[in-house]
């Protein structure tokens, strides 16, 4: 199992930052972009899914990237797509 802190998460860039030290420790790389989030779900970048992850502080992370994006032919906010890639590549997500 694996620990995000949500409480520094205070937008995309800084979410991809915690969870590249979450997976692989300080400084650990775990995509930059929704699409290298996903590649690395894949293998090849630390964990190799399926796991866990454990998302301290989620609320507050859910309000910081409540950005509304269009996909295909709805609208989902960038928190609620990460879930989405994260559980497709079958990461088992536990909301704190």
């Amino acid at each position: 199992m694996f620990t995000l802190d949500g409480r520094h998460i205070t937008d995309e860039d800084s979410f991809y930052c915690a969870i590249g030290e979450a997976v692989n420790g300080p400084g650990g790389y775990f995509g930059w972009n929704l699409a290298a989030l996903d590649d690395c779900l894949r293998g090849g970048w630390g964990a190799t899914a399926p796991f866990t992850l454990r998302w301290d502080s989620s609320a507050k992370t859910r309000a910081q990237l409540a950005e509304r994006l269009p996909v295909s032919d709805r609208e989902t906010t960038v928190f609620d797509l990460i879930l989405e890639i994260l559980e497709k590549r079958g990461v088992s997500v536990i909301l704190h």
